[in-house]
C-alpha cells in the first residue's frame, strides 16, 4: 500500500460534512450545477469521492518503517529487551564529543552507572511532559506519511542534566543500529545546540518522544523512544534512539548530509490531491479532496485548476503562476480527531489548542489539514487536474523554496479525461 492509499483512508466524516453543508445554495455559489438536485447521483459522487479518513493516523496505517538489517522493530520481543528497545531495559546516553573540547560536568553514560533510564525519563515526564500535533514527512518524499499526536519531554532538560560548561555547539545524536555488515552507529542525525535548548515563538520543543496518539511508542514507529524534531522532516526525528552526543565541531554528521540533502531544512507548505475522478464529464459536477502540509510558512489557501493536457509548460511561466486557479475549500477542525483516540476532549496541548480543546489558530503549522472542491468540466478532452497551496506570506507553491533537495514540494498534475 503507498502513501496516497494510507491517506485515503481518513478523514470520511470531515470531508462528508463539508459537502452536505454545502447543499444546492452552496454549490451554486461555486458557480457549478446544484449537486443535490438529484440525491441518488450526489449520494454516489459522494461515495466514490470522499476519502475514508481521520485526522490522526492510527499506526497501523502509518506509512514508513526503517533502517537495518533486520529493521529493529523486525525483531523478536526478546531481541528488542536486549537491545534495550522496551520499556524496561532502555537507556539513553549523553555524552561528550571525544573529538572536540566541548566540557560537561555530568556525562550520562552506562559505563558510568548514569545513563537516563525509563524511570528516570517519567519522572521527568510527570513534571515537563508535552504534548503536540505534527506530520511526519520525507524530504525526498512528495506524500506525508502520517499524522500523529506526539507526547515526550524536551531534550533541553536532558541537556541541562549534564551541565555543560564551555564549547558546545551542535547535538549529534542516533538510535539502534541492527544491520551486522554496516558497522557504526547507522542512521544519525544532528541539531544546533540553540534549536535544542530554545524555540521560535508559536513552535514546539524538540522532544525524546514515548507516546504517540495517547499510546506508548509502538517499536515501528521508533519506540520506547524516539526524537521528534517538531519543524523538520522525518531524518531528523531518528527512531529508537540511544545515544546523543555534545560538541564543539559546528558540523552536521546527519546520514543525509552525504546524500546530497539540505539538512537543515525546515517543513515546506504543499497540497496533494486525496480523490481525484479518472474521468469527468462536461457540466457534471464531481467532488475533489485532498490534503496539504502545513509548514513553516503556514497557509492561507488551496487552489486547484484544470488544464488540457496538451498544453505545455510555457518557459516564463515554470511554476503555472498565470493557470487558471480556483480557491478550495479548507476543511474545519474535525470533531472526532480518530487516530485511536478516545472520543472527548484532547489532552492538554496548550501552545495548540485552549482549555475546550479548540485549535488557537488553523491550520496548524507542521500539521496537515483537508481540504474540499466541487469541479464542473466545461470543455472535452484529455486534461489534468492540478493543486497547490498559498502560504500565510501570499507566495505560491512551490515558491519560495522550489529546490527539491530542502523537501519535494512541487506542483501536483494528475491526468484525467473529461467526457462529452
Amino acid at each position: 500500500m503507498d502513501h496516497l492509499d494510507r491517506f485515503l483512508q481518513q478523514h470520511r466524516d470531515l470531508t462528508r460534512r463539508y459537502f452536505l453543508q454545502l447543499g444546492a445554495a452552496g454549490v451554486a455559489s461555486l458557480g457549478c450545477a446544484p449537486l443535490w438536485a438529484q440525491d441518488a447521483e450526489g449520494d454516489r459522487l459522494l461515495s466514490e469521492a470522499i476519502a475514508q479518513l481521520e485526522y490522526l493516523t492510527p499506526e497501523e496505517k502509518f506509512a514508513g518503517g526503517g533502517r537495518g538489517n533486520p529493521p529493529p522493530f523486525k525483531l523478536t520481543p526478546e531481541q528488542r529487551r536486549e537491545a534495550g528497545l522496551d520499556r524496561e531495559t532502555w537507556q539513553l546516553e549523553v555524552i561528550a564529543d571525544p573529538e572536540s573540547d566541548v566540557q560537561i560536568e555530568n556525562p550520562l553514560s552506562k559505563q558510568l552507572g548514569t545513563a537516563l533510564d525509563w524511570a528516570g525519563l517519567m519522572a521527568l515526564a510527570e513534571k515537563h511532559a508535552v504534548r503536540y500535533m505534527k506530520a511526519m514527512t520525507c524530504l525526498n518524499v512528495d506524500r506525508v506519511f502520517g499524522m500523529g499526536l506526539w507526547e515526550g519531554v524536551p531534550l533541553r532538560h536532558v541537556i541541562w542534566m549534564t551541565r555543560p560548561a564551555a564549547n558546545l555547539r551542535r547535538v549529534w545524536y542516533h538510535g539502534y543500529h541492527s544491520d551486522p555488515d554496516k558497522p557504526g552507529p547507522g542512521f544519525q542525525s544532528s541539531l544546533s545546540i540553540n534549536r535544542v535548548l530554545e524555540d521560535p515563538p508559536g513552535d514546539h520543543p524538540v522532544i525524546l518522544a514515548y507516546k504517540m496518539n495517547g499510546d506508548w511508542l509502538a517499536p515501528k514507529r521508533g519506540g520506547p523512544v524516539r526524537l521528534i524534531v517538531p519543524d523538520g522532516y522525518g531524518f531528523k526525528s531518528i527512531k529508537w534512539l540511544q545515544r546523543v552526543v555534545l560538541t564543539n565541531n559546528p558540523n552536521p554528521n546527519d546520514t543525509y548530509a552525504g546524500q546530497n540533502n539540505d539538512v537543515d531544512t525546515t517543513m515546506k507548505t504543499f497540497a496533494r490531491f486525496l480523490g481525484t475522478p479518472a474521468t469527468l464529464k462536461v457540466g457534471r459536477p464531481a467532488a475533489l479532496t485532498g490534503v496539504a502540509q502545513v509548514g513553516m510558512s503556514g497557509l492561507s489557501k488551496v487552489q486547484y485548476c484544470v488544464r488540457p493536457a496538451s498544453a505545455s509548460v510555457p518557459p516564463d511561466d515554470p511554476y503555472l503562476a498565470r493557470a487558471n486557479w480556483q480557491d478550495a475549500r479548507i476543511l474545519a477542525p474535525p470533531e472526532r480527531w480518530g487516530g485511536g483516540l478516545s472520543e472527548g476532549p484532547l489532552p492538554p496541548m496548550p501552545a495548540q489548542f485552549d482549555a475546550q480543546g479548540r485549535p488557537l489558530a488553523w491550520p496548524l503549522r507542521y500539521a496537515i489539514v483537508h481540504w474540499a472542491a466541487l469541479v464542473t468540466p466545461s470543455d472535452a478532452g484529455p486534461h489534468e487536474l492540478c493543486c497547490r497551496t498559498i502560504d500565510a506570506n501570499g507566495t505560491a507553491q512551490p515558491l519560495p523554496r522550489p529546490l527539491p533537495k530542502s523537501g519535494r514540494n512541487e506542483i501536483q498534475r494528475v491526468p484525467v479525461a473529461i467526457e462529452a
